[in-house]
């Protein structure tokens, strides 16, 4: 009887060998725009997105990530105010942080052309706004939905395992939320010092949120700040973030859990530095035309123990692309199965807005065809 799509991918993490190479992916991107469905990040999801999950099901494609989702409450202290405000035409959001600091905002814009919403102003510009920013998250404190979670697990039953986000560490807020890239750059040398201690207090907050989780019933918690390694070379990590990573991902194992990171940029030294820390999953793994690494090379870095999940760069989904190509990379990827079991056939990050959707029945496909062990 053939496996399930949860029982091939815990399969892999438990370092068994499934009947077939585990196939999922992530469609939110490309469903919520394919059915011109609005999204908003003002808020949690707390319903489990049956439609979403069920197209997964009707399409034989696995389903992991709950992008929208949260599956716990985060609370600040009496002296920091929260809110979320979105513009009157809900075309903007506005995030603030009002501490006996000082105050700091944030602001995302729809953009139609690219389904998404676009950092139109980043929140932290001085040294003090840093300090504001540890002030308003040193203290978070967080309680559990476990039930919200459990909710998601029964809407997708056999069909895949989602994994519980635990969010951005300190350098995740900083380059994707409040100082953008060059900004945290700079800061990093100008205000050397500060940073270290806005980092540290931050850092310590979200292994807080790291022990929450571990009382969850997720088997596979996925953490990360959208790594690619020109933003985060190893050196850059080590100083800043190596530390968090290093104790987050020992207290995942010691609560018998596991540990995926999403690295959806460069993979050049980064799968190497992950695979070093112990975690057991890379996840969003973005080979050429589009990543720096070919399928030989990720394999080759990341040991033959350290899963590599991903696989097909986000171009060649669209339809201006020969299917031959696509059809190439796929079974490229496939081929590194050669390799032993710790491979999921998945995009590189998600499939993208405008993808051709006969491509996510052709992979599949191909998988059951050429994935076999």
């Amino acid at each position: 009887m053939p496996m399930s799509p949860r029982d091939r991918i815990l399969a892999i993490y438990r370092g068994e060998t499934p009947d077939v190479v585990p196939y999922m992916l992530d469609l939110s991107h490309w469903f919520y725009h394919q059915r011109k469905m609005p999204w908003d990040l003002s808020q949690a999801y707390e319903q489990p997105e049956s439609e979403l999950i069920d197209y997964h099901k009707r399409a034989g494609v696995g389903f992991y990530m709950p992008n929208l989702a949260c599956f716990f409450t985060t609370s600040y202290p009496d002296d920091v105010l929260a809110s979320v405000q979105k513009s009157p035409d809900g075309r903007e959001i506005t995030w603030t942080f009002e501490t006996p600091l000082g105050t700091i905002s944030r602001k995302r814009r729809w953009e139609e052309q690219s389904y998404a919403w676009g950092v139109v102003e980043w929140g932290a510009w001085t040294e003090k706004d840093l300090l504001v920013l540890a002030y308003a998250l040193r203290n978070r404190t967080y309680t559990p939905r476990w039930d919200l979670y459990r909710a998601w697990v029964d809407a997708a039953g056999d069909h895949g395992v989602v994994y519980m986000p635990s969010g951005y560490s300190a350098m995740g807020h900083l380059l994707n939320y409040w100082l953008g890239v060059e900004g945290t750059v700079y800061a990093t040398v100008d205000w050397h010092a500060t940073m270290h201690e806005v980092v540290e207090q931050i850092n310590a907050n979200c292994l807080e949120c790291v022990d929450l989780l571990l009382q969850s019933p997720a088997e596979v918690i996925i953490m990360g700040d959208n790594f690619s390694s020109d933003i985060q070379p190893p050196q850059f990590f080590n100083e800043w973030s190596g530390a968090f990573y290093t104790e987050a991902v020992r207290r995942i194992h010691a609560a018998g859990k596991y540990v995926a990171v999403h690295i959806d940029g460069k993979l050049r030294h980064t799968l190497d530095l992950f695979r070093g820390l112990g975690a057991d999953c890379a996840d969003a793994v973005t080979p050429t035309p589009m990543g720096d690494l070919d399928p030989e090379d990720c394999r080759r870095e990341a040991g033959t123990e350290f899963i590599l999940s991903g696989g097909v760069a986000p171009n060649l989904w669209l339809p201006d692309t020969d299917v031959a190509v696509f059809e190439k990379a796929v079974l490229r990827w496939l081929s590194l199965k050669k390799h032993g079991p710790k491979l999921i056939a998945n995009a590189g990050d998600q499939v993208p807005p405008g993808a051709a959707e006969e491509r996510i029945a052709l992979m599949r496909e191909l998988v059951e065809q050429h994935g076999r062990y």
